[in-house]
């Protein structure tokens, strides 16, 4: 039998998976994952995300050996690794889903010089390349590009996972996963991670559980204190869930009503839209205009974003994210603009700091989400209000009900009432041990449009 590679990247899964039954198809399957920390550069997965990866690389494999198969894992360029082991086992072509990380588009262009490669679509709702303006040109405006999205939604029903994968007659040999360590061990910070399930099944179920709120979602999504989001970015992120999978279950579970929560799905995908038009989106500029902006720089810079980094800030609803993130590897989408709108505009640092902390901390950093929402705050991207919009956390605070959130994650202010705990300072009751604001709004705002205006020119 004829013998094909299936690279596994960000599609940790079997079902839905056009490149696994394409690789079926040719005969026998050596499913492969490659740790690549060279490819990526500065964006090598974060260290919350390697906790993320080993569990659900062992899932992964449990599911294949059901099966009949295994996973092998192997370290290194993946356009040096996959030929190489093309040359062991006599694979003469290797399958994927196609990928739009820079990155991963530069390794297929480098494998598909050495060896025949099948990019299957089927990791994305379509392909972006093809949505375009009446000019012929690609959208960088999310409104515009749904709404061209939505003329070829639905997506392709989803394919069923296969009842076998064929094996080699001879298995290559791979890595321990335990040897990439990619789990922390001295010390131990993944204590709260406990509340995730990684791989195809906790993917699954993280959706079931989250179906029967699907309809109140447009409603629930913006208040951290409520259980209305689905919580199922990270899943969605390592591809343990087809982005087919939610958009036929959501839409025909509850059709219109199901449409704020297949945006947020799209949104994903147009930050990826925007990096596969700008691939340094995560390093530079959407708009040269900042390439000027005087950021703040320094030792008292260095202890700001400590402060921030360690939610500290005096700010209850910034350091409650800060902490959730800490703590969970997650954030609340809404608390994430909070927390990002005073990096950039409090602090006065640099979005690209807080995109790096973003990208190691977070189990479901993602390169584009990730630089187009930093972007879009600092005012920076190609699709960004005007940096003079500064939200003010002591606003938004209690007019997104975040009380009982705060409290789960600012232990020091939990005694304190609903109407004093999202400024305890303007009420004289900040706690012994909490920090006072590490600079007034107003004084903040007002360095801010300083900043502004210098990097104007005015």
């Amino acid at each position: 039998m004829a013998v094909s590679l299936l690279w596994h990247r960000q599609d940790l899964r079997l079902r839905d998976h056009p490149a696994l039954l394409g690789a079926i198809a040719d005969g026998s399957v050596i499913p492969v994952y490659v740790l690549d920390d060279v490819g990526p550069g500065s964006h090598a997965i974060g260290s919350a995300q390697r906790w993320w990866l080993h569990h659900s690389l062992e899932q992964l494999d449990k599911a294949y050996r059901a099966l009949g198969n295994r996973l092998i894992l192997r370290r290194g360029r993946a356009e040096d690794i996959l030929p190489t082991l093309a040359a062991e086992t006599g694979a003469t072509r290797v399958h994927a889903l196609r990928h739009y990380e820079p990155w991963w588009q530069r390794a297929e262009s480098e494998l598909t010089a050495r060896i025949e490669t099948v990019l299957h679509d089927g990791n994305h709702l379509f392909n972006s390349r093809l949505l375009l303006n009446g000019s012929g040109e690609r959208y960088r405006v999310f409104t515009p590009w749904f709404r061209k999205l939505l003329e070829h939604m639905p997506p392709p029903a989803p394919l069923a996972a296969p009842e076998h994968v064929p094996p080699p007659s001879i298995f290559p040999h791979g890595d321990r996963l335990d040897d990439w360590t990619l789990l922390p061990r001295r010390p131990d910070w993944s204590g709260g991670f406990n509340i995730w399930t990684p791989g195809e099944e906790g993917a699954r179920a993280a959706f079931r559980a989250f179906l029967p709120k699907l309809g109140a979602y447009e409603d629930e999504r913006n208040f951290p204190s409520r259980p209305g989001v689905s919580r199922l970015s990270p899943h969605i992120h390592f591809g343990e869930i087809s982005p087919a999978t939610l958009w036929h279950h959501a839409a025909k579970l509850e059709g219109e009503k199901a449409r704020s929560f297949l945006s947020e799905i799209a949104w994903r995908e147009h930050g990826l839209n925007l990096v596969d038009q700008f691939p340094d989106y995560a390093t530079r500029n959407g708009r040269a205009l900042f390439d000027r902006f005087p950021w703040r720089d320094g030792p008292e810079a260095e202890a700001d974003i400590a402060a921030w980094a360690r939610g500290l800030t005096g700010y209850p609803v910034v350091d409650a994210g800060m902490r959730e993130l800490w703590q969970t590897g997650w954030m609340h989408n809404r608390v994430r603009m909070i927390t990002a709108s005073f990096l950039t505009k409090h602090l006065l640092i640099d979005w690209r700091r807080g995109e790096q902390w973003f990208w190691d901390t977070l189990l479901d950093a993602d390169i584009g989400a990730n630089a187009m929402n930093w972007q879009y705050v600092a005012g920076s991207g190609v699709d960004a209000p005007v940096f003079s919009r500064m939200m003010a956390p002591f606003l938004q605070s209690p007019k997104f009900e975040m009380a009982d959130y705060i409290r789960t994650y600012v232990p020091e202010l939990a005694h304190l009432p609903d109407d004093t705990i999202h400024m305890p300072h303007e009420y004289g009751c900040t706690p012994p041990g909490y920090p006072l604001p590490i600079i007034g709004h107003e004084a903040a705002r007002a360095r801010a449009m300083a900043a502004w205006d210098a990097c104007r020119g005015q």
